[in-house]
């Protein structure tokens, strides 16, 4: 039997804006929100499933240099330019880790500067 991970944490200093925006990236949902401010997101299937549920949790300590775990993200409805467009607008910035700007990955940082990666493909 091997183990699945089944929840990620995510320090922060406002988990409910950075909930609010992955569960737009994601089309996830809140599942709970725990007394110390912590805010679990995840599939509106809800904890257990296929994806990990994201607990964003709440800390005074700001974010310093790159981080050793990211997101790679895929579009599941539009083109990657499409989805570009829509995680701009929803408080996604471009980053820079070094890229050569031929990759075929987008690097953008959510609204607390948490790197993540935007692929080519289109998953269903």
């Amino acid at each position: 039997m091997a183990c699945r991970i089944s929840e990620l944490i995510i320090p922060c200093q406002d988990p409910h804006r950075l909930a609010a925006f992955w569960c737009e990236v994601l089309d996830f949902i809140v599942l709970d929100t725990e007394d110390d401010g912590a805010v679990e997101i995840g599939p509106r299937e809800g904890f257990g499933g296929l994806q990990p549920t994201l607990i964003f949790s709440p800390t005074t300590e700001p974010k310093t240099g790159r981080l050793r775990l990211h997101f790679d993200v895929n579009a599941t409805d539009r083109d990657q330019d499409a989805e570009l467009e829509r995680l701009l607008k929803l408080g996604a910035r471009p980053a820079d880790v070094g890229q050569t700007g031929d990759e075929p990955w987008h690097v953008l940082e959510d609204p607390e500067g948490n790197e993540f990666c935007l692929l080519r493909a289109r998953l269903s």
